[in-house]
């Protein structure tokens, strides 16, 4: 073998994982490594995976902490199965991630790490490395650690920071195997390190050594060329967005097209307080921040910022939404507009906070007192948040009603290309505020054919009216305690949500309206979901997704849809919950179903296999 690379292997696809121990930087050196790969024009989805321990023990399998990333030249809708390039940087990321890798991947291991304890602590009985055991794959073992240290020297900096920097080594082999130039990524560490000078050329000096071992070696047997997108991507501007950031934007160009300031009330919790760092950045914009002091009083304060006229939103996770339900049947009493984005992960309790689950879709749908319907939604994909965020505030803001907006860690840490809207493409948001000194005023008035009522902003001349979370005198909105009046209210709160299905596009349909099977999906299953019915769709199968964004209510067209097929499944990430919703509404309509509840997203591989099996069932 010559010392370089006797061939190049052009591919329309490539998964890569890098994985470590916590604080190896795998985050970084993916995110960095998705962004250069966005600069060069490809596609992308990501999918971040750390432990929920803060700090779990050294080089155990719990501490292992990942970053997925799917780059292509054809539009990329999941962070991919199985990878092609597995990044290892200690024995229990590659013990734990092994099964992960394609027959044939390249692994890049720092030999560095697998000293005796090592392997022993990540359950290993022989050095991995050495037994034979990874013949199917393309190794490539280098001392990372140890070449980290070299070329740190000329610097004089400790042995904490060198070791903090072998994680672009790593990033320095991997861009030259995928033939990837050292110019976007210098580019990007200018940009991110642009007050730090030092760690700047620190990390430039680690990353080219990192690259020229790779050129100059003989371990690499070729280079993995992956061109880019092109003509399968629209014209515009593309930024390499995360779900979490996209829903700020998203919650952003609602409060401007509304003409009402926007504020967030919220708490920090995993995985959702990116949305309230992303908003406090942007004061400029006329946002409003404020870190509360728990669940309950973010969501009160974004209550009483709506009372006050405000485009007011709190965001949680699954936890801090059964704090907030109490609040949530104020809101529903009181008819304001709120957004309540629930970034859900896997429970129960507290549960697993750095994984993902579709587990909250029961709580959304009934979890209040007393009958306090609300509008729910999720959103499907990193860059679908920022227009499900903008959907839920124009529903809350033009219905005066709550507005649940359900994503997961999974949308929500993990990113993809986001083609930038213009604002004038945005629809304008029109709420119902009433007119000063209307002399017709009530405060729970409503319209005849939407049953909504009027916005009254305090201060506005001769609006003066009463508010709070006892019963209302339909129409005046005194306190009332009347049995026929409450059951008035009652119908007319449940009616008016339900017909919010007239502001909601009908149930569409990803193949043929009609066929063998159906394959209902909602929230940040789309991906997966959809490439797998494609894929079936290619080989002539007939089989359709309705993948679901608005849920209370659902589409008016989705009973003649669901009845339209012969065979129907629903692939959730929970135990079945938006399943059994369906058999409420539709009792008399077959549902099959197909559950995951391991904190891991679906891969195409195995909803496929489940669809034939569906399929072929007499």
């Amino acid at each position: 073998m010559t010392n370089k690379p006797n061939s190049i292997q052009q591919k329309e696809n490539l998964v890569v994982k890098f994985v470590g121990d916590s604080g190896d930087g795998m985050q970084l050196i993916g995110t960095l490594f998705s962004d250069a790969s966005a600069l060069a024009g490809n596609d992308l989805a990501t999918f971040p995976d750390f432990p929920a321990e803060i700090r779990a023990p050294h080089n155990t399998i719990p501490g292992v902490s990942g970053f997925q990333v799917h780059i292509g030249q054809t539009k990329i809708y999941t962070p991919g199965d199985l990878c092609d390039v597995l990044i290892t940087m200690n024995p229990a990321s590659l013990k734990s991630n092994l099964k992960w890798a394609k027959k044939g991947a390249t692994l890049i291991v720092n030999e560095s790490t697998f000293e005796d304890d090592a392997i022993a602590k990540a359950g290993y009985a022989v050095n991995p490395l050495t037994d034979g055991s990874l013949k199917d794959y393309h190794l490539v073992a280098a001392p990372i650690t140890l070449l980290t240290k070299k070329a740190c020297e000329e610097f004089g900096i400790d042995l904490k920071t060198i070791d903090r920097s072998k994680n672009m080594f790593a990033l320095g082999m991997l861009c030259f195997i995928t033939g990837r130039g050292v110019e976007h990524i210098f580019h990007l560490f200018d940009k991110k390190f642009i007050e730090k000078p030092k760690i700047k050329e620190i990390n430039k000096t680690v990353f080219r050594a990192g690259y020229n071992y790779a050129e100059t070696s003989e371990v690499v047997e070729s280079i993995i060329d992956v061109p880019p997108a092109g003509s399968t991507l629209e014209k515009g501007r593309y930024r390499n967005v995360t779900g979490n950031v996209a829903t700020a934007w998203g919650l952003l160009a609602a409060a401007e097209k509304s003409g009402r300031p926007l504020f967030l009330g919220s708490y920090p919790i995993t995985p959702a307080t990116e949305i309230l760092y992303e908003l406090a950045l942007h004061k400029s914009l006329g946002a409003r921040v404020f870190q509360a002091e728990d669940e309950i009083a973010g969501i009160c304060s974004a209550i009483g910022a709506s009372f006050a006229g405000a485009m007011a939103c709190t965001t949680t996770s699954g936890p801090g939404l059964s704090l907030k339900s109490e609040a949530l049947g104020l809101a529903v009493m009181t008819e304001l507009p709120l957004v309540v984005v629930n970034v859900q992960r896997a429970g129960p309790s507290t549960g697993i906070p750095t994984k993902s689950e579709q587990s909250d879709l029961n709580q959304a749908l009934f979890g209040r007192n007393g009958e306090a319907p609300l509008v729910v939604m999720s959103a499907s994909s990193p860059s679908d948040c920022f227009y499900a965020a903008f959907e839920a505030a124009r529903i809350a803001m033009e219905t005066m009603t709550p507005v649940i907006l359900l994503s997961d860690g999974y949308i929500g840490f993990g990113s993809e290309l986001f083609k930038i809207p213009k604002m004038a493409s945005l629809p304008k948001i029109h709420p119902p505020i009433a007119a000063a000194n209307d002399p017709n005023y009530k405060p729970y008035n409503r319209d005849p054919e939407t049953l909504i009522r009027q916005w009254a902003i305090p201060g506005t001349e001769g609006l003066r009216h009463r508010i709070g979370g006892l019963e209302k005198e339909d129409g005046i909105g005194n306190v009332s305690s009347d049995p026929l009046n409450h059951q008035k209210m009652v119908t007319l709160r449940r009616d008016k949500v339900q017909k919010i299905a007239e502001r909601i596009p009908l149930q569409s349909v990803v193949g043929e309206e009609t066929g063998d099977l159906l394959v209902v999906s909602w929230g940040g299953t789309r991906g997966a979901t959809l490439k797998a019915v494609q894929e079936m769709q290619a080989q002539g199968k007939k089989v359709s997704l309705a993948h679901f964004s608005h849920i209370m209510p659902l589409p008016k067209n989705t009973e003649k849809l669901l009845s339209s097929f012969k065979k129907i499944i629903v692939p959730e990430l929970n135990d079945g919950q938006f399943v059994n919703y369906l058999r409420m509404k539709f009792p008399h309509i077959p549902l099959s179903q197909y559950n995951k509840v391991q904190g891991l997203p679906f891969t195409v591989s195995e909803l496929t296999e489940q669809f034939i099996k569906i399929m072929e069932v007499k």
